[in-house]
């Protein structure tokens, strides 16, 4: 049943985020399904101005600059009762207080995985064709490639190793389908029928290393994640191998990862990377092995909306008393970000 008077909600964020994952349409549904002041923007929320705001929220819409949500917040807002994150993972901005007090939480994290995917099928497709060498040979040299330099091209049945079959793991196995890849799946919770559903081999993570072509790593970034791709792991990767990371760098030991890059053996697309960004004398940024990109993977622009309709549409199902359709659990937080 809908609740006879709409929710109080508020938002709490850095404001520059604002039109983008709100724009005209979506915002005047946003206040036609809550009491919200589209000009009420929180930031600090210790700050008296915003004491009477809080104290009367039943929704905090959330999303990129918002502060932790601990236990001093909750006792400031003592009718609140879901939280929506406009943005992706949750683990940074929900304390312990929240799960404990009962507050439900959703997320855009399933909006902001589709970029992400893209961007990294892109990145396969671009270094199966080995078109980053092949662009700084023809710049430097402005001469077409030999039959001997492009005999090693091409993306028939060139091997994907996929680490996690997380929300973006799954949208990439997902594009992955129409092309002629060979792809291995490891993922924890995975069967090997899931995994064969999903188009892919579930294969140990060792083993994935050691058949794959190209490493791409979708894993939450969780203490069991921690350098999961030490010096040893990155060994396994055949010499020429690609790495592509658009989860976080603490994934992947970064010494080690340097040393390959530095002596050539492997290629790697790095999207994040540990420390973020790395300082200005890295290597990484001068190697022709390398693509640096400043962690655009995920929603910018224009892919902000997405994110906002999500929550919109999380908001109106609060507003009609039904459940939220991209609720985080705290039993999740066991293997996702």
């Amino acid at each position: 049943m809908p609740n006879p008077q709409p929710p109080r909600a508020v938002f709490a964020m850095d404001p520059v985020h604002l039109p983008l994952l709100f724009p005209p349409p979506l915002m005047a549904r946003l206040t036609r399904a809550s009491d919200l002041d589209p000009t009420l923007v929180v930031r600090d929320f210790a700050d008296p101005a915003v004491a009477g705001a809080l104290a009367d929220a039943e929704v905090l819409i959330t999303g990129w600059g918002c502060p932790p949500l601990d236990a001093d917040v909750l006792a400031a807002a003592p009718r609140l009762r879901t939280v929506l994150h406009a943005a992706g993972s949750i683990r940074s901005l929900v304390g312990d207080a929240v799960w404990e007090r009962g507050i439900t939480v959703s997320s855009a994290v399933t909006g902001n995985a589709l970029p992400v995917a893209e961007y990294t099928l892109a990145m396969i497709l671009l270094t199966g064709k080995d078109t980053f060498a092949h662009r700084e040979r023809f710049r430097a040299e402005h001469r077409y490639p030999s039959h001997a330099e492009t005999a090693g091209t091409g993306n028939v049945g060139r091997r994907v190793g996929v680490i996690g079959a997380s929300r973006v793991g799954r949208r990439l196995l997902e594009l992955l389908r129409p092309f002629d890849f060979s792809v291995l799946l490891h993922d924890p919770y995975v069967t090997a029928s899931e995994a064969a559903a999903l188009g892919a081999e579930l294969v140990g993570l060792e083993e994935l290393l050691g058949r794959s072509d190209i490493v791409s790593l979708h894993a939450p970034d969780i203490p069991e994640t921690y350098r999961m791709l030490d010096a040893s792991r990155l060994a396994l990767i055949r010499d020429g191998g690609v790495l592509i990371n658009t989860s976080r760098g603490a994934l992947v030991d970064p010494d080690a990862l340097e040393g390959e890059l530095v002596s050539g053996r492997l290629h790697a697309v790095l999207d994040v990377t540990e420390p973020e960004p790395l300082p200005a004398g890295s290597p990484l940024y001068r190697l022709p092995n390398v693509f640096l990109t400043p962690h655009i993977a995920g929603s910018l622009g224009n892919e902000l909306e997405r994110l906002g309709l999500i929550v919109v549409e999380e908001l109106e199902r609060v507003a009609q008393g039904v459940g939220l359709g991209h609720e985080v659990r705290f039993a999740d937080l066991v293997r996702v970000a």
